[in-house]
């Protein structure tokens, strides 16, 4: 039975995150549903990370087993066929060996998050970006960021609803920096670890951006982070500016 890496892309917007819902659409169940219409019967894709409602994915990776042999390239427009009009599409596919699997073979994950700032309504970015009005100090947002670095505890940024055996995590790259786009100034967090705890990257974000308004210092994180308690977090930052950017694997599977 070949298996089939996908990466994929979506706007998260009319779903209610990554994974299978019975009574609520997700990107899960779009694309098995899509699946099912290439080969009839149950359809179960495993990912390298379950976003939630409103989260986008840009190089989002799946994996999926198929009984028939497909020409990557033709599954993917099959399945892209099948997906419309949902807003996801298969951007690449490749052919990989059993064992590989789209979660536990991954390296590394990285989440973009985008901040627009600027006092007129967003319109052409309107559900991609978590708009502030006040101008942000990046310089000190990256000075807060740095104290996050490295191997903690991460209790003070993780959702009390999250799963994971342990909050302590190994926060590779937490780079801060200012895009100037067509709608006006953005802050870009580029945010990367193997794993993340649940709201993590969105706790982050909120709290930096309590520092780039001035309300905060980068001693006060530190101090957040040291307290391993989640009333010490900032706000959480919404999750329309939240993107999915990239998936490390020993070998990228979509250039051979």
């Amino acid at each position: 039975m070949p298996r089939y890496a996908l990466k994929v892309e979506y706007h998260g917007k009319p779903f209610s995150g990554w994974q299978r819902q019975a009574d609520h659409p997700s990107v899960q169940g779009a694309i098995e549903a899509a699946l099912a219409k290439l080969q009839p019967g149950e359809h179960t894709i495993a990912a390298a990370g379950r976003t939630d409602a409103g989260v986008h994915g840009l190089a989002q990776v799946a994996h999926c087993d198929l009984i028939k042999d497909w020409d990557p390239f033709r599954l993917s427009e099959a399945l892209n066929y099948q997906l419309k009009p949902a807003p996801v599409a298969i951007t690449a596919c490749a052919l990989v060996d059993d064992d590989w699997h789209a979660r536990f073979t991954a390296l590394e994950r990285h989440y973009l998050f985008r901040i627009l700032m600027r006092r007129a309504p967003a319109t052409h970015q309107e559900g991609l970006v978590w708009q502030v009005k006040q101008d942000l100090d990046e310089v000190a947002m990256q000075d807060a960021a740095n104290r996050l670095l490295g191997n903690h505890d991460f209790t003070t940024f993780r959702s009390t609803i999250c799963q994971a055996a342990s909050p302590v995590k190994t926060l590779d790259g937490l780079r801060i920096e200012r895009v100037q786009t067509l709608g006006g100034p953005e802050i870009h967090f580029h945010v990367r670890a193997r794993s993340f705890l649940h709201n993590q990257v969105r706790s982050f974000v909120g709290t930096l951006e309590r520092v780039g308004a001035g309300s905060w210092t980068p001693d006060d994180v530190s101090a957040a982070l040291e307290a391993r308690d989640r009333a010490a977090c900032g706000p959480v930052c919404p999750p329309q500016g939240l993107y999915l950017a990239d998936v490390t694997y020993p070998t990228d599977v979509f250039a051979l």
